[in-house]
């Protein structure tokens, strides 16, 4: 069973709305994660998919996913305080009606340009390796700072990736994670790679979309505004 943990627990600070979290502003017609949810929706690999939502919300979701038949949407889940407490309480309910093998794609709610075929790949990724963490290249120099704001070195770009999302494992590999960060008293992790990472996992990368952005800030925004007119005009005029 392969299934989608979406989460959209943000409350938009950095996107300066003062009353709508960021995953449901509107774009043309759509919330932004009506966008997300659409690709799980259609994807014919899925099973079901779990929301994980600011508590505040979980009504407006509820209608969201009656209105749009999105038939795959199994639980609606209010979130905890941080991404990671959201992140276990996701895996907690799901993990009461699914089986340990089934396979977890972790992914935010505010990133809706992910195409099917990077679905597959992560599917088939965990299937061979155990684990699928979405990344793509890092384009620009990196460099390394201290505390005094003074460059240090540069690092090869060569060697660094940007981590995205989905990122996916077997639902006993990283429920069984978060147990033991908790367990241990060390639970702050800003991903769930970071997680498996912090206890030894050895984790498989898989190539996304340079597109498959984040939104979080207004310029995201109009980036995610500006692909989708992009996309549209390029069907208009056959443009491939």
């Amino acid at each position: 069973m392969n299934i989608a943990l979406i989460f959209a627990g943000g409350t938009g600070t950095r996107m300066n709305s003062k009353t709508t979290p960021k995953q449901f502003l509107p774009v043309f017609g759509k919330t932004i994660i009506q966008y997300t949810l659409e690709c799980f929706e259609n994807h014919e690999k899925i099973d079901a998919i779990c929301i994980i939502c600011i508590k505040e919300w979980c009504n407006f979701v509820e209608e969201l996913v009656k209105k749009e038949g999105f038939s795959k949407v199994r639980w609606i889940v209010p979130g905890g305080k941080t991404a990671m407490e959201s992140q276990y309480i996701g895996l907690q309910t799901v993990s009461s009606s699914c089986a340990d093998d089934s396979i977890v794609l972790l992914h935010d709610g505010v990133r809706p340009l992910l195409g099917p075929d990077l679905i597959s790949s992560c599917i088939q990724s965990t299937q061979e390796y155990g684990s699928a963490i979405t990344v793509a290249p890092a384009i620009e120099t990196i460099i390394e700072t201290n505390d005094k704001q003074e460059v240090t070195r540069t690092i090869d770009r060569n060697l660094c990736s940007l981590a995205r999302a989905p990122q996916c494992f077997y639902l006993h590999d990283i429920l069984s994670a978060h147990n033991n960060a908790l367990a241990s008293g060390n639970y702050t992790f800003i991903d769930s790679a970071s997680l498996m990472l912090s206890q030894g996992k050895v984790l498989h990368t898989v190539q996304g979309p340079a597109d498959n952005i984040k939104i979080t800030t207004p310029i995201d925004y109009y980036i995610f505004r500006a692909i989708l007119e992009a996309k549209e005009s390029s069907l208009v005029f056959g443009v491939n």
